[in-house]
């Protein structure tokens, strides 16, 4: 963004000017407590200020990939010839996406070898569990078992989501019913690189303007989607271009 910087110009006439009164040493003390509180609030300001560019550079510079895609996103299906990808943000506790999964599990069937599916994780900080359910998809992720996570997650939605208690023992149930190294899994939830991983997708995804779940992108342009039908539609438009 860019500011406009005000100027103001003081004009004094050379001559008549008055004297002023002598200070007194509480009037000084005052003076010198106000400049140094203005200063103070300064250093601050700038203080916020570099940490906040700090923070949008990260989120907007990311390494590995482009801010859309990264080199460590979940892939679901891969295309073989990698002409067009479709890239999902999403929430594993958001109703929409749940009501919208079984849709996308028939896209990923239907187009096969033909789009390059990708997950990444943008949970709702109005979610209880959303940010729990990731880590526990990515602490499953690193024993190579994403895919049966997500797919756990959705299908069991509606008896774990929109709680307000913590979910994390149904959570790591579901990683031993998959059949999980439980020890691995234990330490994987409880390692801060694993939310770091979860916030890394979230930053992303705040940077290219999510601001609710699903949002797609086909080949890094966000979609509007406004039907089943629509949906397929752009993705054909993809293909046949």
């Amino acid at each position: 963004m860019s500011s406009k910087k005000k100027t103001i110009a003081g004009v004094t006439r050379r001559h008549g000017i008055a004297a002023a009164p002598a200070l007194t040493g509480r009037t000084k003390i005052v003076i010198l407590a106000a400049v140094s509180l203005a200063v103070a609030a300064a250093i601050a300001i700038i203080a916020i200020s570099v940490a906040q560019s700090t923070v949008n550079r990260a989120a907007t510079a990311p390494e590995g990939g482009t801010a859309v895609v990264r080199a460590n996103s979940h892939v679901l299906g891969e295309a073989a010839d990698g002409k067009v990808t479709l890239v999902e943000f999403l929430d594993f506790e958001c109703e929409a996406c749940g009501a919208l999964y079984p849709h996308v599990e028939q896209l990923r069937e239907d187009y096969a070898g033909r789009i390059t599916f990708v997950t990444r994780y943008f949970p709702l900080p109005g979610h209880q569990n959303s940010k729990p359910a990731a880590i526990a998809a990515e602490a499953a992720a690193a024993q190579g078992e994403f895919e049966q996570m997500y797919r756990m997650m959705f299908e069991t939605q509606p008896q774990w989501g929109e709680r307000q208690e913590t979910q994390a023992a149904i959570f790591r149930g579901f990683a031993e019913e998959i059949g999980l190294d439980m020890t691995e899994f234990d330490a994987a939830v409880a390692d801060p690189a694993t939310l770091d991983r979860v916030l890394v997708d979230f930053n992303d995804g705040v940077a290219l303007g999510i601001q609710s779940t699903p949002t797609f992108f086909l080949n890094g342009e966000m979609m509007t989607i406004t039907s089943i039908d629509d949906f397929r539609a752009q993705i054909d438009a993809a293909l046949a271009e």
